[in-house]
């Protein structure tokens, strides 16, 4: 057996199930539910570097917290029938009501009281149960034929529908998609595409859906070439954004500064202004090889309907990730944003050779206050690697503050993993809780917190 330790991103190879994990500190009683996160964990990979962050089938990790104890922890890979020709298991041959039966890797969610797991590009969502074990393929609430439910999905606090902006790789065309609380389609929309852009994320507001479309586009020669995610920057192709009525009427389209757009934080109307705040990357992202020539930073976006423009401001250039919010208040005006400082990422991420600035060197978790301009850093150990986290409310409707963030750590004083419960009113402090799992968790995609 080697002895070079396990770097952050390399997968596991074992499916654990633990329960009454050991805990530092107190988990509040008010968290009672599960808080669930994926990411590709390759099967059969002989040299771990080799993995791609982006591609392989998903593994969901997830801890049960209950009556202020963790009940248990559970890592699953999600079953398509490769991956369990790949683990030895019987075949279930189920046919997808639509998309490829894959193995699902980049978000879990919730709605209409079941659990999917998501991804990019064609896959039909993959149903699971609440101890992670795979349903099965599922449309998700009759999705249209040849259109999936993309990877990031936003739900509207008011009403419960789920919003969701997806594309075929190779088509010139994206769709939004609207399900009800049962998960029924109500409404699409098909937005024309100049080509066949990525759309990794998409905005919500009380009143519009934002698309973006960026220069980080399908390449049928990178395809052809074995790339294992086939996009590529396209140097003569503009950055713009369509911001769509949900009432209907016509796709409005605005161009910005050459970026992909990583992941927003959250979107709202402004009379007739559109305020978005995300993560961008500079031009010349190159997804295969995940190298970009400067790492994210957090901008704002304002676009003046009326006026017809868009502004670009930059509202914190740390480099930072992952960005979320309290998802009470998606797609309506938020004060606090919550981003990740991981400097594994960065050293993924930017090509090596150059200097990294003293902030990429740190592993934190930051707490935007965007009606004050501040910031507050929630610091970490310097080789104590964290992921995305996800918001937990203290109780529905306590406010936008009131509330804990969730995310996974590396501690490498137990070459494992810890589940960090921080306050978000008191940021500053130490974890309310660490849940201490037995088992390392490899830096994932994107999870959620879904209280009973």
């Amino acid at each position: 057996m080697s002895s070079v330790p396990a770097g952050p991103f390399d997968p596991v190879t074992e499916e654990i199930t633990a329960f009454d994990l050991s805990v530092t500190g107190r988990i509040p009683a008010e968290l009672r539910g599960r808080y669930l996160r994926i990411g590709p964990n390759a099967l059969g990979v002989e040299d771990p570097a080799a993995a791609h962050w982006m591609h392989g089938p998903g593994m969901v990790h997830g801890v049960r917290l209950q009556d202020g104890r963790a009940e248990w922890y559970r890592n699953r890979w999600v079953r398509s029938d490769h991956v369990r020709r790949a683990l030895g298991e019987p075949e279930k041959g189920v046919r997808p009501p639509y998309g490829g039966d894959f193995a699902c890797n980049t978000h879990v969610i919730r709605h209409a009281g079941r659990i999917f797991a998501l991804t990019e590009g064609e896959a039909c969502p993959q149903e699971l149960t609440g101890e992670l074990d795979t349903v099965g393929p599922h449309s998700l609430g009759g999705s249209p034929p040849n259109f999936t439910a993309a990877a990031h999905t936003k739900r509207d606090p008011h009403t419960g529908e789920l919003h969701s902006v997806s594309y075929l790789t190779g088509s010139d065309t994206a769709r939004h998609l609207v399900m009800d609380v049962d998960g029924t389609v109500t409404h699409w929309r098909d937005v024309p595409m100049d080509g066949s852009p990525m759309i990794h994320d998409f905005a919500l507001t009380e009143r519009h859906v934002v698309i973006y479309d960026s220069p980080v586009v399908f390449s049928a020669e990178a395809h052809a070439g074995g790339a294992r995610v086939p996009f590529v920057w396209d140097h003569d192709r503009p950055s713009r954004v369509a911001v769509l009525p949900r009432d209907g009427g016509p796709v409005r389209w605005f161009e910005v500064a050459p970026c992909f757009v990583s992941h927003t934080l959250n979107a709202y109307d402004d009379g007739d202004r559109v305020i978005v705040d995300l993560v961008t990357f500079p031009e010349g992202f190159d997804v295969d090889a995940m190298r970009v020539p400067g790492y994210g930073g957090l901008d704002r976006w304002t676009i003046d309907l009326t006026a017809g423009h868009l502004t670009e401001e930059r509202l914190d250039d740390r480099p930072q990730e992952f960005p979320r919010v309290n998802e009470e208040v998606t797609s309506v005006r938020h004060r606090f944003g919550y981003t990740v400082a991981t400097a594994a990422l960065y050293r993924r991420y930017v090509p090596t050779g150059e200097r990294a600035p003293d902030a990429a060197r740190e592993n934190a978790l930051i707490k935007h206050d965007l009606e004050r301009g501040t910031t507050e850093v929630h610091h970490l150990g310097t080789h104590e690697t964290v992921g995305e986290a996800a918001f937990a409310p203290a109780a529905s409707g306590a406010g936008e503050e009131r509330g804990y963030l969730l995310a996974y750590a590396h501690n490498p004083e137990r070459d494992a993993a810890d589940l960090l419960v921080v306050s978000a009113e008191d940021f500053l402090g130490e974890p309310v809780a660490r849940v201490h799992l037995p088992v390392r968790v490899p830096l994932g995609l994107h999870g959620s917190w879904l209280p009973d």
